[in-house]
C-alpha cells in the first residue's frame, strides 16, 4: 500500500509544488508519473489514505483551492493550482 504522505527530490526543485491525490485514481497517477518524468521536487498526499481529523483537515485545504474537491489538485507555490490531468497547463506553470 502506498504511504499517505511523501517527498519526491527531483532535479527541478525551483517552485514549491504539492500534489492533493487519491491512491486509486488513474489521473492522479499519471499527474504523479508525469512530474516524476520530468524531474520535479515535489510533496504529494494521498487523502483517501488519512484518518480522521488530518483527513478532515487536508479536504478542507484542498476545498480552499479546488471547491469541487476532485482529484489530483496541483498547487504550485502557494499561488496556482492546476485540477486534473494537464500536462501543458504543468509544463507551463513550472516553465519545463
Amino acid at each position: 500500500m502506498a504511504e499517505p504522505k511523501g517527498h519526491v527530490s527531483g532535479a527541478r526543485a525551483e517552485h514549491e509544488v504539492l500534489l492533493y491525490a487519491l491512491s486509486t485514481c488513474i489521473w492522479c497517477r499519471k499527474t504523479r508519473q508525469f512530474l516524476e518524468d520530468q524531474g520535479v521536487t515535489f510533496d504529494f498526499v494521498y487523502v483517501d489514505l488519512l484518518d480522521g481529523d488530518e483527513k478532515t483537515v487536508t479536504i478542507e485545504k484542498v476545498r480552499e483551492w479546488n471547491p469541487a474537491k476532485s482529484f489530483p489538485t496541483l498547487v504550485v507555490d502557494d499561488q496556482e493550482c492546476i485540477v486534473g490531468y494537464k500536462p501543458d497547463k504543468i509544463k507551463e506553470c513550472l516553465n519545463l
